[in-house]
């Protein structure tokens, strides 16, 4: 316990580091649990997509997009949403599946989206990244 101790009064910084790191992970977790927005990997995803009439909204930038992106997905930028919000307006009631390259933009998507009424939204937990990775189709089409 004294070598801790010791270790942690010369690295201040690296512990301060360390602090931080830790409470931003431990704050992003709960605020993934307290947010009521399903968190879909891509197993579920892709049954989703086979059993609803899912919308599949891209929120990524115009250049991430063009690069590859799902099939059938509508395309409205994270940035233009708010201002774009009437085009998914005939969605309102059908379930959307959001991604971004992460997760993470489009979980604040979600949030949006659950705001303005939309009923069913979930978010694609990691993205097209873990879309990818999974060995799942891309298009650039």
């Amino acid at each position: 316990m004294a070598q801790l101790m010791e270790f942690a009064a010369n690295n201040l910084i690296l512990v301060a580091a360390l602090a931080v790191i830790a409470t931003l992970i431990i704050k992003t977790e709960i605020g993934l649990k307290l947010n009521n927005i399903p968190q879909l990997n891509t197993n579920e995803a892709v049954r989703l997509m086979n059993d609803d009439n899912v919308v599949i909204l891209d929120v990524r930038e115009n250049n991430e997009y063009n690069e590859g992106h799902i099939r059938d997905s509508v395309h409205v930028p994270m940035t233009a949403l708010v201002k774009r919000l009437s085009e998914l307006d005939k969605h309102k009631n059908k379930q959307i599946l959001a991604y971004c390259r992460s997760g993470s933009r489009s979980n604040s998507a979600c949030r949006t989206l659950s705001k303005q009424g939309f009923e069913h939204v979930s978010n694609l937990a990691g993205g097209i990244m873990g879309w990818s990775s999974a060995n799942l189709p891309v298009t650039k089409k």
